[in-house]
């Protein structure tokens, strides 16, 4: 059987792969096949990052209308949920698989549908064709990784996809890992009417936070009456009758176990990548625990190979895997010496209420990297825009360092923190100084107030 030859195979169809697969025609003149075996447009736009969005907004008007509605002044009756109507409205914002494939077409993409399988570092099986190139894009994503929990293969568990399909909102919902995924689903859920806690081993939630800010984050979540379990590892579930489950969770430093009784339970306490099925000892690529090995180029220890996104353990977000494929075909086909991948700017938010939202280092991190660094705080309470709508937790820390005053990391908890943050990650990317941040106009009143406010406090103290 002869092999169909492309300039360029990418395995996968999300969004990584998309973003590799333009480039390379588009500013190379490539030609470009892709493979998929389950989910045209990947997962962000499927089941991750958009139709959750579309869950949160939902689930945040019903906690405006029950908790600030009467405050403002607004006379509405309680806000309930039907959720298979919040669903069918979050369906009705997706491209169907058959558009998804039509698009790529027409972009001049040749599209298979099937399992990708090496034969060798420049060919791939996919049912009964084999396709070759020179260059090869991997960009399969990663799932939901299952912990190690008696009697979880008896319960029949959700994911950040399987939760989305729900119709009947469950009583009381169990959430191990807390997380982005994790926090952003218990949130919602709770907001809905579910009854929700969430367990993770760590000592505080969003572990890869500042601490200070996440610890304000799960304040407010508590506030909300979700129930954090910290410390602790879920050991065992079992049936309890009636379509209820009961939840055996262990301190992790030892002590008296506990039980949570649950209607439902939802898994988000970490991601395996996808690459069982791809058969990479046959082409001779390398793998760590994460996943696959790749170089700050993005590239596998085999010439020829390329790992982005999810599948290489190193950033897993939608944009860092974007980033990640574009760096990857500049490499394959630029002249010259490609640029390397850098995350030492990479805005992240969590998109609870309050948003959590960072980008560059902890003071830790900052102290550990040798710098003389030193933080300042501003509460959210303190900005006038948070009176409008009684917000009563959040807050704005910047990460600086003492000689040269330069802005080293930026962390915010407040409504909109992600907009906060995304502008000023620019700031931070040309060097900007607490004390430019705070004698820089802004407008007035905004959340974004809250970061010249906290600058201005690093100016006092010098002052005086």
């Amino acid at each position: 059987m002869e092999a169909k030859s492309y300039d360029l195979i990418v395995i996968g169809g999300g969004s990584a792969a998309r973003d590799g697969a333009n480039k390379a025609a588009r500013d190379f003149g490539a030609s470009v096949a892709l493979v998929e075996k389950e989910r045209w447009g990947g997962s962000c736009p499927n089941v991750a990052c958009s139709p959750t969005k579309a869950y949160l907004v939902a689930a945040g008007l019903a906690h405006e209308i029950n908790t600030l509605a009467e405050t403002v002044g607004l006379e509405v009756g309680p806000a309930s949920t039907n959720l298979a109507r919040v669903k069918a409205r979050k369906d009705s914002l997706k491209k169907s698989q058959t558009k998804w494939v039509e698009d790529l077409q027409a972009a001049g993409f040749h599209t298979y549908d099937g399992t990708a399988t090496f034969v060798d570092a420049h060919t791939l099986r996919v049912g009964d064709q084999e396709l070759s190139a020179d260059r090869i894009l991997i960009a399969t994503g990663s799932r939901t990784a299952v912990p190690p929990i008696d009697g979880i293969d008896q319960v029949d568990w959700l994911d950040h996809v399987t939760a989305l399909d729900l119709e009947q909102l469950p009583g009381s919902l169990l959430v191990v890992g807390a997380g982005a995924v994790g926090l952003e689903f218990a949130q919602t859920f709770s907001r809905f009417g579910s009854k929700v806690t969430v367990v993770d081993a760590l000592d505080e939630i969003a572990p890869r936070s500042d601490q200070h800010a996440a610890m304000e984050l799960r304040l407010a979540l508590e506030d909300e009456g979700i129930i954090v379990i910290l410390g602790s590892f879920v050991t065992k579930v079992t049936r309890a009758g009636s379509g209820k489950h009961v939840a055996t969770i262990a301190p992790r430093s030892g002590g008296m176990d506990r039980e949570v009784e649950f209607e439902r339970l939802l898994l988000a306490s970490g991601r395996k990548p996808n690459i069982d099925e791809l058969d990479l000892e046959a082409a001779g690529v390398e793998g760590y625990k994460l996943g696959i090995a790749v170089d700050e180029r993005l590239r596998t220890n085999v010439p020829g190979i390329w790992a982005v996104g999810d599948v290489n353990g190193q950033a897993q977000f939608t944009p860092a895997a974007q980033y990640q494929a574009r760096i990857a075909v500049e490499d394959m086909f630029g002249p010259g010496e490609s640029p390397t991948a850098d995350y030492t700017l990479l805005p992240t938010a969590i998109f609870t209420d309050p948003e959590l939202a960072q980008v560059g280092l902890t003071q830790m991190d900052a102290e550990e990297q040798g710098f003389d660094a030193d933080s300042v705080v501003h509460a959210l309470k303190g900005v006038k825009r948070a009176a409008f709508t009684d917000e009563q937790r959040g807050l704005y820390k910047i990460v600086f360092d003492r000689g040269s005053r330069r802005v080293l990391g930026l962390h915010v908890v407040a409504p909109g923190a992600s907009e906060v943050v995304q502008g000023l990650s620019v700031a931070m990317r040309l060097g900007v100084t607490v004390d430019e941040l705070a004698r820089a106009h802004h407008t007035f009143p905004t959340i974004g107030e809250g970061v010249k406010a906290a600058a201005e406090q690093v100016l006092v103290t010098v002052t005086a």
